[in-house]
């Protein structure tokens, strides 16, 4: 199985394997971005991904697009 390394768009510390990354469902799901953030931080902490969970909200929270914020999600889970 190949590897594909996701560049953190804005500078964050480090690079993301999508064998880093779990999968989650968003597909279908409320499409409010405090609920999508609440999922994704669910799924990477269930898979131990505590310092994941929190970058990732932070990131989140400070970009200016809702597009933007889906790819800072998408950097950080599998979107199923």
């Amino acid at each position: 199985m190949s590897t594909l390394t996701i560049p953190a768009g804005d500078g964050a510390a480090n690079d993301r394997t999508m064998a880093d990354k779990p999968e989650c469902q968003l597909i279908g799901e409320d499409g409010n971005v405090f609920n999508l953030v609440a999922i994704v931080s669910r799924t990477l902490k269930r898979a131990k991904q505590y310092d994941a969970a929190k970058e990732m909200a932070n990131r989140v929270f400070k970009c200016q697009s809702y597009d933007m914020a889906l790819a800072i999600m998408g950097e950080y889970v599998e979107i199923v």
